[in-house]
């Protein structure tokens, strides 16, 4: 082997655990964000339908009593 490569090598391999620590670490928190995203995307769009529920009801409730 190049004596230069297995300089290179000698210096990166001992790091590489650290390294792909911090990548895993990285992938994790950027799932975990991605969740709670979705999570709050979810309950958003659930309050959201309840809202429109709420708001026909009313409008409803308008129109029959206009009527009457």
């Amino acid at each position: 082997m190049n004596p230069i490569l297995a300089d290179i090598y000698s210096t990166i391999l001992p790091s590489a655990p650290y390294i792909i620590t911090a990548y895993a670490l990285l992938w994790v928190a950027l799932l975990v964000y991605v969740l709670m995203v979705f999570r709050g995307t979810k309950k958003a769009t659930a309050q959201l339908t309840l809202l429109e529920e709420a708001v026909a009801d009313q409008q409803a409730k308008a129109r029959a009593a206009k009527d009457e």
